[in-house]
């Protein structure tokens, strides 16, 4: 199998896909600015008496359980139950999975609510939607990517997800397919939202791509291919924040193709 990374790209910024997010306080103005950079069209949107109707003119679905409130839990039950039905794809983000019995709890009944099309979070997060004992620290990873691999395939046996795990070397798997993403810089980890907007970036690729696992792995190497071009120019978080934005607007199709370490298997 070969990722059409240049392709995948070209048609994003071709179509810009609306990406419907019910994401977190902490991420909305950098993920909704980095939705804008790589191409799509994001719209936040969590109130209950409305996301039904926006899930059925979005792309994708963008499920974050950064910030917890019961109101936003409803919204989130029905626009996931409104994007099975209507076919849109769903990317959760289990942020901080483990953390609370409040947040497990939610996360149980999302998932029971609707299968996603891409999970997608950290080591820790997705050995603990997959049911194992692990000591989590907040939204932090305790657990490294590739130790998560037995978890992830766990998840996606068990709902017919992609699952990708980010961490120094990012792991995507579904099925007898696994890949591998080798792009990145450790300051990645220092600016918030980095992994929220991983999340909605394949998000955007979703809703072009049929294949979502393409369409995960072309979000991974997107990031980490920005992430090292932008570090040429910015070596302190906040200045790597705006360097990462503007790289991801600036990349050419063919440049992330020919920058990108991915392995497939």
């Amino acid at each position: 199998m070969v990722i059409q990374l240049e392709a995948n790209l070209e048609k994003l910024r071709a179509s810009a896909p609306l990406v419907h997010n019910i994401t977190n306080f902490v991420v909305m103005n950098f993920t909704a600015n980095a939705l804008l950079a790589v191409g799509a069209s994001p719209v936040m949107a969590h109130a209950a008496e409305e996301v039904e109707d926006m899930v059925t003119i979005a792309g994708a679905l963008v499920v974050n359980i950064g910030t917890l409130s019961p109101q936003w839990v409803d919204g989130m039950k029905l626009a996931m139950k409104k994007a099975a039905e209507s076919g849109t794809p769903i990317i959760l983000d289990p942020v901080g999975a483990g953390a609370t019995p409040y947040r497990n709890r939610v996360l149980a009944e999302l998932l029971e609510t609707a299968p996603p099309t891409i999970i997608r979070g950290n080591g820790s997060e997705i050995l603990a939607l997959a049911g194992a004992s692990i000591q989590t620290k907040g939204v932090d990873s305790t657990a490294d990517s590739t130790g998560s691999i037995g978890a992830a395939h766990a998840l996606s046996e068990r709902f017919g997800s992609v699952v990708s795990v980010s961490g120094a070397v990012d792991v995507i798997v579904q099925g007898n397919r696994t890949g591998w993403v080798s792009n990145g810089v450790p300051l990645m980890t220092k600016v918030t939202g980095m992994g929220c907007s991983a999340t909605a970036i394949a998000g955007a690729f979703a809703a072009i791509c049929a294949d979502p696992f393409e369409a995960a792995v072309s979000a991974a190497a997107t990031m980490g291919v920005c992430g090292e071009l932008a570090y040429r120019n910015a070596k302190l978080p906040g200045s790597f924040q705006i360097a990462f934005l503007d790289t991801l607007a600036d990349i050419s199709p063919a440049h992330l193709a020919e920058l990108s370490k991915i392995r497939l298997e």
